[in-house]
Formats: structure tokens, sequence, C-alpha cells
């Protein structure tokens, strides 16, 4: 069977696998280890039974994801070089290392299995005869350029390649004439394109055509040029995407003839129906820079305060994920985090929950634990000592199932040297208290109230995403007497069994916590700083969040959103070194935006 075509011939996309032949680093590439050559031998495709394997034309692309991938969508990336083989396809790839979808592209090797959706978009237009070519490429965005030149006849086209620093991707071009600009000067002209390229000099040349991809910024530049020499331009656009096949409409880009799919319309468009808009924000970067764009050299300081108590560092170990520090001790340094959490603790004992505790999912996790715990007494007797000999803040994470047991367990702890109580009014995993109490703002204030009244103590209470309230609760429990609030807790969830068609749970209803909560519990997070923001300045309480954070970058998120905090729990749980490794990124990146502290970004994006 022959590929499948449209009714123009040409090769329409397929979802296919194939292996990868090639992955290392590109030679010429500033930094080191930022650009990668990836090349792959594409097989029979998989979805329509057909025999040969469509060949991309310059300036397609495909979607590419790792058969092993745990990331929900392949990665858009443009086609390099290709040639047919037989009822395969070599295709060679230059993938510019920025994010965990190219990272994750950049780590295969040999023989690795890849998932390909294409050819995708449409192509770079031929020129016509006596056509005048300029092919412009900046960045990464010099591989379909470079692809569409090799198309060309040799010395037909001049070739403009812009980089911050390096070069590469020029080994298969054969230009007139070949003129590379840096920023740094470390190749060619020192400059961006506008050091080689102009209006006058598109007209001084006698260009007719450009062909151009590269950051928009260059092809805004491109198009206010060409239009001011009455130059055709071609441009290659980008735009994040889900199906590629312009399914979802996720691609869109805006245009004088309106709204255009940038992976089905495009990604190539004639220059003049661009709309560039101006970039909405300016990088952000704190006090340490300078007026000369430097940053001095110094260390940044990580502590916050929460509630009049210090931390060294704003990651604190959720509760019911780190046990009392000791248990992790052995496989990283806990002295290392800010504070942790106690696991739940109850006036009495609890065994827990009986039945299946534990159901992994897709970016997450189901646990119906039951707050099993060895009751107060016995931490205050046995773990507590150890905890408090430990570095990191110590919290106590108090819950009950009565407003009397509250205030008991809160009358012992008022005894010790604890810090801080974490007033838990948010697990959904026992029968009687827990999140019933934080379900309203009645309760809810109700419970904060009778716990400040026996404890002076600083206490943060943990609010539940369940209810239908947040905010409302938020300010119940703040004019009751809390002193900060952490949220969320997990959210409610069920898993069944397939075997029995049972809920896998006894209680039926567990807590779903990890990755895949965390674009939701940042919106809470944010909702609240937001509505703490409008109380007067003596009124406000600080806000902890947590959930579903992973990674430094998570943390950053949550900290802009206004978080004086974070605790981490589920993540722990996939990578023990989680929480250092936050520590350690949270200081990297200060130091590279010049943050001499939290206090600068804190909140920067209400």
């Amino acid at each position: 069977m022959k590929e499948v075509t449209d009714c123009k011939g040409e090769p329409l996309p397929v979802f296919g696998k194939g292996v990868v032949t090639y992955c290392d680093v590109e030679k010429g590439a500033v930094p080191f280890d930022s650009v990668w050559n990836l090349k792959v031998l594409m097989l029979v495709d998989l979805s329509n039974g057909s025999t040969d394997v469509p060949v991309p034309a310059a300036g397609q692309f495909y979607l590419l994801r790792s058969a092993k991938s745990g990331l929900l969508l392949g990665r858009p990336i443009s086609i390099y070089m290709s040639r047919k083989a037989g009822e395969a396809a070599h295709l060679e790839f230059l993938i510019l290392k920025k994010g965990k979808g190219t990272e994750e592209l950049c780590s295969l090797s040999k023989n690795d299995e890849i998932e390909l959706i294409g050819p995708l978009g449409n192509t770079f237009p031929a020129p016509k005869f006596g056509d005048k070519v300029c092919i412009v490429g900046g960045g990464i965005g010099i591989a379909p350029v470079a692809g569409f030149a090799t198309t060309l006849p040799e010395k037909s086209y001049d070739f403009f390649a812009c980089f911050k620093s390096g070069s590469y991707g020029l080994d298969y071009i054969a230009p007139n004439e070949l003129t590379i600009t840096t920023d740094d000067g470390s190749a060619g002209i020192k400059g961006m394109l506008p050091a080689a390229l102009t209006a006058k000099i598109l007209k001084e040349k006698g260009y007719t055509k450009v062909y151009a991809c590269g950051p928009t910024p260059m092809l805004a530049y491109l198009q206010k040029i060409c239009n001011g020499a009455g130059v055709q331009s071609y441009l290659s656009m980008e735009n994040r995407m889900a199906c590629g096949v312009g399914a979802c409409l996720g691609c869109t880009i805006t245009t004088t003839e309106g709204n255009k799919r940038c992976c089905k319309d495009g990604p190539i468009f004639k220059g003049e129906i661009l709309q560039f808009e101006p970039p909405k924000n300016k990088a952000l970067f704190g006090s340490a820079k300078a007026q000369d764009g430097t940053i001095a050299e110094f260390e940044p300081d990580l502590s916050v305060e929460v509630a009049g108590v210090k931390f060294e560092n704003p990651v604190i170990a959720a509760s019911g994920t780190f046990g009392y520090g000791s248990e992790y001790s052995s496989i990283f340094d806990v002295n290392k985090l800010g504070g942790i959490c106690s696991k739940g603790l109850t006036l009495q004992a609890r065994p827990g929950n009986t039945g299946t505790r534990l159901v992994e999912t897709p970016s997450g996790l189901i646990n119906s634990i039951g707050l099993e715990n060895p009751g107060i007494e016995h931490f205050i007797e046995h773990e507590l000592p150890g905890m408090l000999a430990l570095k990191p803040v110590t919290i106590a994470n108090l819950s009950g199932s009565s407003i009397e047991t509250y205030v008991e367990g809160a009358k012992l702890l008022d005894k010790t040297d604890v810090p801080m109580i974490e007033l838990n009014i948010s697990c959904p995993n026992v029968k009687a208290g827990g999140m019933g109490f934080g379900m309203a703002p009645e309760t809810a204030a109700n419970v904060t109230k009778a716990v400040r009244e026996v404890t002076k103590k600083p206490l943060m209470v943990k609010l539940t995403p369940n209810a239908p309230d947040l905010i409302g609760i938020a300010m119940a429990v703040r004019e009751a007497g809390a002193d900060a609030l952490s949220l969320v807790n997990t959210f409610q969830a069920i898993s069944i069994d397939l075997n029995t068609g049972r809920p896998v749970f006894d209680n039926i209803r567990a807590g779903f916590s990890g990755p895949a909560v965390k674009p939701i519990a940042l919106r809470m997070v944010y909702d609240l700083v937001q509505a703490m923001n409008k109380l007067p300045e003596n009124e406000r309480i600080p806000v902890v969040g947590l959930g579903g954070i992973s990674c430094w970058q998570d943390a950053v998120e949550f900290l802009m959103a206004g978080a004086e905090a974070i605790q981490v729990g589920t993540a722990t749980f996939a990578n023990p070194n989680t929480m250092i490794e936050i520590v350690q990124g949270l200081r990297s990146y200060m130091k590279s935006r010049g943050f001499k502290s939290i206090a600068e970004f804190r909140g920067i994006a209400q």
C-alpha cells in the first residue's frame, strides 16, 4: 500500500514509531550541551496500514515523544534534514534543550524507541525564476531554513545566521554569501540581525524573497524591514500546541486575516499578514542586577518568617509524607530543610483505615491512611525530642474527631517546646472530624477559636480544597485566631477495582495528591492571597502553599503567587531528594536573577 495523500497528492501526517540512530551534542552550539542533534529512522505507519512512510518537505515539523515518556504531549520539532530509505525515512532534528520535553528527547540513546506524528504543517514556497533569495535563521530556527536551503541550487541564495554565541547548523548549506552574527562577537559580526541586515541592505542587494525562522523579535524586525523595502517574506512561526493536526485550536496566532492555526495553516505564513504584539512583560530581575545588566556576586537569603517563626528556607516537609523527620535521615541530610510537619496527630492513638491504603494514578497518588499515629502523649515522649534535635523547624500537625479532642491535644502540645502547631481540619480520610470541620466557615471557626483559647503557640490552619467556599473559610479561621494558613490538603477521589466492580478503598473516598493537582492548588493559593491583600495590612496572615509541588520551578510559582513558604509531600515518594533539589534550584534561580531575598519576588504575580 502506498502512502496516504490528500487531493493534491501531498502526504498526510501519520502516527508512527521510529528508532534513534544518533543523539549527541551539536558541535558549535554555545553553551555546550544546549543544542542536540537527533537522528531517527521512522518506520511503517501504525495507524492506517500504510507500507510507506511520508517524507517531509522543508519547513514542516513532527510531534516527537519518547515511547517511554511520562509526558502527555509530544514536542513540535522542525525537520532539519530527511531522506527516504525503502519503506522508512531517515529524519534529522536539531533540538534546543530548554524544558522537560526537550530534555527528555536529548537524553535518548541509540536504538531507543520514539513516537512521531507528522509530517505536519505547510512548506516554504519555492522561489520563482529570477528571484533574489535571502534566507535568515536565528538560533534553533536555523534548522528549518537550513533544510530549505538544501533544496535550492548552490550559490542561488544568501544566508544570514544569527546566534547569541557560537554557530551551528550550517554544515549542509551552500550559499552565495554567508553572514554570521553573534551577540557576543564570538563568530562573525558582533550584534544581532540589524547589525547585518536592514531595509536599506535589502534594497541594495536586490532581494525579492526573504525566508526566515527564529525568535519572535527577530521575525517582527524582518517583517518591518521587508514591508519597508517592498520585499515578500515568508516567516516560520511557533506556538505551544497539543494535537498538531488543526483539531484543538490551541496554537492559533493572530493575523490580518483572522486567527490562523500555527500547526495546520502554518507554521509558514506570508510576513505581511502577521500581527506581532509587543512583549507584555519584561524579564524579572532583583536588586543585585546593575544598570549595565551584570549581576553582582552574592549569596541569596532564603530565610522566611511565618507567624513569627523563622525558617532557614521556605521548603517544609508536608504532614503525612515525612514521618517525624528521622525516617529519611539516612537517605539525605534532612537538616537542609526549612521545616518538618509531623505525621497527623490525634489525642488517642489511631490504627488508621482498613483495607487498601494506596493507589497510584497518572501523575498522582490516592491515599487512605486514616491518620494512623501513636497519640499525642506518645509523640511528646518519644518522637518530639528527635524532631526538636533536628535543625528544621518542627511543626506538630494536630487533628481530632471532636472539638474536645482538638482542645485536649492542643493543651498537651502547648506545654512542649514545639515551635508551631498546624491545625488539620482538612483530612479527607477519616469518618469523624478532619475535613468535616473544614467544610463550612462556622465549624472551621469554632474549632480554631477553641484551640486558640488553650495555646499560645503560633497556629497555622490547614485547609481543604474540597470546601465550597474556601475564601470564606479562610477568613473565618483568620478572625477566629489563626496566625497562618496552609493549603491545600488532598482532593477527594475514588478508585474502582475492575475485577470486583467495587470501590478499592473501604471508606470509598480517599485523598488525591501529586503533580496532577498542582495547577489547581496554585490557583487556590493565588485566590486566597489575592483576597488577603484586600484586607488592611495589619489584618493579613501569611499563606503556606502546597499541592503537587515537585520541582523548584513549582516552588517559585507558589512563591510568586504570594505564598510565604511551601510544603512538599507526594513528590518525596518519587524522588527522596526532591526537597533538597528545590532548595538548591531556588538558590540558583535567585542568584541568576539577582534576587537577594525571597521577598523581592514573592507575590509578584498578583
